[in-house]
Order: C-alpha cells, then structure tokens, then sequence
C-alpha cells in the first residue's frame, strides 16, 4: 500500500479550507457590516475581514482535519494502539 506523502495531506486539508474559508468571509461580511456589529471595539473593517477570514479558514481546516482522522479504518487505529501498549 502506497503511503501518501505528508506535505500532499497538508495541502489537501488546507487548500480546500482556504477556499472554504473566503467564500465563507464574502457571505459573512455581505451579510452583517462589520462597522456595526463592532461598533464598541477599535477595529477596522479590513481587520475584522482579516480575523474572520482565519477564523473561517481555522474552522475550516479543524473540519478537514476530522474527517481525515475519521476516514482511518478502524483497524488501523486499533492496530497502531496495540502497538503502543505493546512498547509500553
């Protein structure tokens, strides 16, 4: 069985997070104005689009990143905890 390489599960988690993440920011902030839900903080529109947008893309990533982990077989898991107990 072929091991996919680490920097391709990265992208691959990643790249569609980002994508997610700016259309999620452009319906977010065409939604709700910025100005005036955070009308007591001092921040400006284009900060609020930055920390939403990574939110967004953090969110995102966490999302891909479960569902990497639960596409393992099971045992897979199991056989890589027994391993463990095994060393131990």
């Amino acid at each position: 069985m072929n091991e996919i390489p680490v920097i391709q599960r990265v992208i691959a988690i990643l790249w569609p997070s980002f994508i997610t993440a700016g259309i999620a920011t452009i319906i977010f902030t065409t939604a709700f104005d910025p100005e005036i839900i955070f009308v007591d903080y001092d921040i400006s529109r284009l900060g609020v689009y930055t920390i939403s947008f990574f939110l967004f893309w953090l969110l995102g990533a966490v999302t891909a990143i479960s569902t990497c982990f639960f596409l393992k077989p099971c045992s897979v898991t199991n056989r890589s905890a027994n391993n463990d107990k095994e060393k131990v």
